[in-house]
């Protein structure tokens, strides 16, 4: 298989993954897998970097950058009402080429980064048991995080509808961010118990890629790694940034287990780890540190809290989720 056939089967693939989600993204994937000019610039990416997600990030990423420019009427996230129609490729697609080095020069330099601020949705209830059984302020650690949106869920406020007791109310009252997330219980099951808050004493983050949000290209990347026609979650992550500009934690780049131990070794306060959609197994690792850890984990449509001790490591699955954080079913 040439970077070319790649490349189009790449974008062909995310064609099919945005087709119930991303009407606009759906369009101009499916039609980019089937123009070799388009799809070609994709090839400057790595093997493992090149998928249609990134074509599409860098495209928003230049269009952001002439918000007066035809096409952006087609970006709702800045400001277009037109749905697709048949001038959106061909205006798609000479913006591009017309940009192509600058097109390559992201692609090759840059990977996508989901920053979705609505898991912390599903991460609250985990991290609340988890701070609750360590009986009292926690050091909350982000394991394989971009930006550390997901550090922040202590100071968001969530409202999860049931169908047993309406809208239930959790975080500080006042927050600037709030969270939706629908809330059902499977056969048997009971409400979980929601604080109002859970106190933090210290936070980290690490990452292979870890973003300063203070950074104005870092943070406009980020950005364009949220799909254009979804302006709802490029508001959240917005606001969820404006929260952690005010009190930054501490993020560290490097690899998330090997360097593990050095990130949490200053923090003096019960650990409870979170991940989401990492896909890592981080036991070892844990059970390395020596000393009690809660890792709230939220993989593979599931959400898990693991406590790790002396008698090593205890897994209750607390949840199934949808992977954005629209919708929490407690077991």
């Amino acid at each position: 298989m040439t970077s070319l056939d790649l490349a189009q089967r790449r974008l062909r693939e995310f064609a099919e993954e945005a087709a119930a989600i991303s009407p606009l993204y759906e369009h101009l994937a499916s039609r980019a897998a089937a123009d070799p000019e388009v799809a070609g610039l994709l090839t400057a990416a790595s093997e493992d970097n090149a998928t249609g997600e990134l074509l599409l990030a860098a495209a928003h990423r230049l269009v952001q950058a002439e918000p007066f420019h035809r096409l952006s009427n087609y970006y709702p996230s800045l400001g277009g009402t037109y749905g697709a129609d048949e001038s959106t490729w061909p205006l798609f697609r000479d913006f591009l080429l017309e940009r192509a080095d600058r097109v390559r020069a992201l692609v090759s330099s840059q990977v996508v980064q989901a920053n979705e601020v609505r898991r912390a949705a599903l991460l609250y209830p985990a991290v609340a048991a988890a701070a609750k059984q360590a009986g009292g302020p926690i050091g909350l650690v982000e394991v394989a995080t971009t930006a550390g949106l997901l550090l922040g869920l202590d100071q968001y406020s969530y409202r999860y509808q049931t169908a047993e007791a309406g809208q239930v109310v959790a975080g500080p009252a006042k927050a600037a961010l709030g969270l939706h997330c629908a809330l059902e219980l499977a056969p048997g099951a009971a409400l979980p118990k929601l604080p109002k808050t859970v106190k933090v004493a210290a936070k980290a983050g690490i990452g292979e890629a870890t973003a300063d949000l203070a950074d104005e290209d870092a943070y406009a990347w980020l950005e364009a790694c949220v799909w254009a026609d979804q302006p709802e979650r490029l508001r959240l992550f917005g606001v969820a940034s404006g929260v952690l500009r005010k009190n930054p934690p501490r993020l560290v780049t490097g690899d998330p287990v090997a360097d593990l131990a050095k990130v949490v070794e200053p923090i003096d306060a019960p650990l409870v780890v979170i991940t989401s959609g990492s896909d890592l197994d981080l036991v070892p690792a844990l059970s390395a540190l020596g000393r009690p850890v809660w890792w709230a984990a939220h993989e593979a449509g599931e959400l898990r809290l693991v406590r790790i001790g002396d008698s090593g490591a205890e897994t209750t699955v607390l949840a199934t989720t949808e992977a954005h954080g629209q919708r929490l079913v407690w077991r």
